[in-house]
């Protein structure tokens, strides 16, 4: 009915219209490239010009597509399509063979190799993405990265076809690698920072962009020979307007015996002298599988939410990705068991490592998963926190299962069966049943657009709290999806969550 935030219209998708030019004009009224089939390509909601590649000799458009109808909203089976670039003939489907996703088609410039990634189980969103290679003239399929351990987030080719440069995320980066097409060898190229847009030169090296905690993206060159140097410094003089912060990375012993990595990020400006002590900004990322890594954002920025005098403190907890698929997958079907530990375990040796940090003197905040973190906290850690931020959260997972538009996340995330087939696993991790030990003190931000989960999960959650008498407050965006996106937005998101935090801190915004 719905995806992201946008109501369907029915027969209304995006499709690709190839127009022949003559004498450097497009002419004619368009040729419509994907046929009858029903679907969006790019897919929505976040697909864009990656998701379609041309042949060298500009005869062959390759797209991918996930079919629409009455399995869309249970389905991550995205394809990857053929069709000539003058829709002589229909679409030919690629990888049919495959119901999980299949994406990122990048051909090779003799023409002959069609790279792309594809991932193996059905209805998961976060399968590790392993480069395949089809050899355009036979349709025999090479796995190239079968054997690394790491999700592949872009694909391009060198000019000689002998190696693809790719991103992947790694222990809270995302470097670029190389990979020897002949045989699979994997070399990185980068360091710190989060690395894409990579685009191959003649040469041998590459450009690219990179951002990291302390910046957002700049232009960056990689030479043949492994050397890399920045290009642009674009926002040189906005950035030097903000107060120093230092990033460190930690290490300990989590959930199951594993080690589950975190960062911290505090203020290094003279006023903030190595005895003060730091109250303590507690982040938890959402997906859930995701990172809070060197990267930045321009939503949940660690940097700010050091600026003012806190130490931004965030887990990698199982579930997060960059450390291998099994450590990725640990998180389903245990939403609140080895991610709530790892949180309480990299909370604790934070603060046991660093005098500065104030670990009495701590507010958590989160958004989607880290969301349903926070109301998950309220009734499971309810003593910890001086206050709590819950932006997009879960807090009934019954009534989520019925009100989201893919119903293959919560079907996925519970085990594989919708939550009539299953209750138990889904209120086995529900937060609407702990409610009795809710007690902290809670900000409610929500996005009216927001289809993935809804606003009245919101609304219900600050509905508790207040039916409880529990200090709260609401703060809700009309204009807003799962993410606050637009500036005048995010600049009263961040003033109400400093005023929150500095509330309940003792710590004046500043």
């Amino acid at each position: 009915m719905r995806h992201w935030d946008t109501w369907a219209e029915p027969g209304t998708r995006s499709r690709i219209y190839a127009f022949p030019i003559e004498g450097g004009k497009l002419t004619g009224m368009g040729i419509r490239l994907t046929g009858e089939l029903e679907g969006d390509t790019p897919s929505k909601p976040f697909g864009g010009g990656e998701e379609i590649a041309f042949s060298p000799d500009g005869k062959t458009v390759f797209f991918a597509l996930r079919e629409a109808g009455r399995i869309e909203s249970a389905s991550t089976n995205l394809d990857i399509f053929a069709t000539p670039s003058d829709g002589s003939t229909p679409p030919t489907n690629l990888t049919d063979a495959n119901d999980a996703t299949d994406n990122l088609p990048a051909v090779s410039p003799d023409g002959r190799t069609l790279a792309y990634f594809a991932m193996a189980r059905p209805t998961y969103e976060a399968d590790r993405q392993v480069v395949q290679l089809r050899d355009l003239a036979t349709g025999q399929v090479r796995a190239l990265t079968q054997g690394w351990d790491r999700s592949v987030g872009s694909i391009a080719w060198s000019p000689d076809g002998k190696s693809l440069l790719v991103t992947a995320e790694d222990v809270q980066e995302t470097p670029v690698f190389r990979v020897d097409v002949a045989t699979g060898k994997v070399t990185r190229l980068t360091k710190e920072g989060n690395s894409g847009n990579v685009r191959p030169l003649p040469d041998g090296g590459a450009l690219f962009t990179q951002n990291s905690v302390m910046a957002p993206d700049d232009l960056f060159r990689l030479d043949r020979r492994g050397r890399v140097r920045q290009l642009t410094n674009v926002n040189r003089e906005l950035l030097a307007e903000l107060d120093p912060v230092k990033l460190e990375r930690f290490s300990f012993t989590g959930a199951n015996g594993d080690r589950v990595w975190g960062i911290k990020v505090k203020p290094a400006g003279p006023q903030f002298a190595a005895a003060a002590k730091l109250p303590i900004a507690f982040l938890v990322h959402g997906g859930p599988q995701g990172s809070f890594g060197n990267s930045w954002s321009y939503r949940w920025n660690p940097r700010l939410f050091a600026s003012p005098g806190y130490a931004a403190i965030a887990i990698d907890f199982h579930g997060s990705t960059g450390y291998g698929q099994a450590f990725t997958d640990a998180i389903r079907s245990d939403w609140g068991g080895k991610p709530l530990e790892d949180l309480q375990k990299g909370l604790a040796y934070a603060t046991a490592n660093d005098p500065q940090l104030d670990a009495d003197n701590a507010c958590a905040l989160g958004a989607s998963y880290g969301g349903f973190m926070m109301n998950w906290i309220e009734g499971n850690w309810p003593d910890r926190f001086k206050c709590i931020v819950q932006h997009d959260g879960i807090f009934d997972d019954r009534a989520m299962a019925y009100e989201t538009e893919e119903l293959w996340f919560t079907d996925w995330e519970h085990g594989g069966k919708a939550q009539f087939e299953d209750s138990q696993a889904y209120e086995r991790w529900n937060p609407v049943n702990h409610l009795n030990n809710w007690k902290t003190p809670m900000l409610v931000v929500h996005g009216e657009k927001d289809f993935r989960i809804p606003y009245s999960q919101g609304l219900a959650a600050f509905t508790a709290l207040q039916r409880k008498n529990i200090p709260s407050r609401l703060l809700i965006f009309p204009d807003e999806n799962h993410w606050v996106l637009k500036p005048k937005n995010s600049i009263q998101w961040y003033d109400e969550v400093f005023a929150w935090l500095g509330r309940w801190t003792g710590k004046a915004a500043q």
